[in-house]
């Protein structure tokens, strides 16, 4: 299961896990583009079904998880990619924008792995991949609420695999840098030029470079890897 599916690195990490042999329950707002990502996976020979869902809401959340659960009878790998962005200076940034990101981002995250946890637990394997950010390792000014609900991610995911480890489930998260996406396509020349002098491979890191490590922390390859934050970055942060 996917969250955030429709686009960006939720997009390509359902594509590659696709490519991979799952059967990917696509999850997001918009059925409209979650389903164009459906005939695409399902045009190179996978499985792939869309479904409805604002990790914004409780309601939403476990009505989503129930829904894949009775589609597919588990789910074997979750990954927390969904999340927002309403970036402001803090002594500016309203409460609301401040609980929405935080709502949205970190307790989402925390809600789904609530909801699908138990068909893993029954099965004794599962893999949780959650999406966190450089700016949740290193801050940023001007995203106090995105980096706080990321760097919230990372302890979230700490917790999690201590106390699922017993049970076969690993949690990890990945954490990426500067990405091409619709996120990021915001930012002006002049904002793009500074973050990449930053990064040591010189380069911005695109969507596939997220879903290769998605899929491997997916694999039995990383099942002696728990509890761990993989850092995408170029070089951009090295913690």
């Amino acid at each position: 299961m996917v969250t955030g599916a429709s686009q960006g690195i939720g997009r390509a990490c359902a594509l590659q896990l696709a490519k991979d042999g799952a059967t990917v329950a696509l999850a997001a707002r918009n059925v409209e583009k979650l389903e164009a990502v459906a005939a695409e996976i399902a045009a190179a020979g996978g499985t792939a079904k869309a479904f409805a869902l604002d990790v914004a809401s409780e309601e939403s959340i476990k009505a989503c998880a129930k829904a894949v659960i009775a589609e597919f009878g588990k789910v074997e790998i979750l990954v927390n990619n969904a999340g927002i962005t309403k970036d402001g200076l803090m002594l500016r940034m309203k409460l609301q924008d401040w609980n929405d990101v935080l709502n949205t981002n970190l307790t989402g995250a925390f809600l789904l792995t609530q909801a699908c946890a138990s068909s893993m637990m029954k099965a004794r394997w599962g893999r949780i991949i959650n999406i966190t950010s450089v700016v949740g390792e290193m801050g940023q000014a001007g995203q106090a609420n995105y980096a706080a609900s990321k760097a919230g991610m990372i302890g979230l995911t700490k917790s999690v695999a201590r106390e699922f480890a017993s049970r076969g489930i690993t949690a990890n998260a990945v954490a990426p840098g500067y990405i091409e996406t619709a996120m990021t396509a915001v930012l002006n020349d002049e904002q793009k030029a500074a973050m990449t002098v930053h990064i040591p491979l010189q380069r911005v890191g695109q969507d596939s470079d997220i879903a290769a490590a998605v899929a491997f922390l997916a694999s039995e390859g990383a099942g002696y890897i728990t509890g761990h934050t993989l850092d995408v970055n170029g070089g951009m942060y090295m913690g």
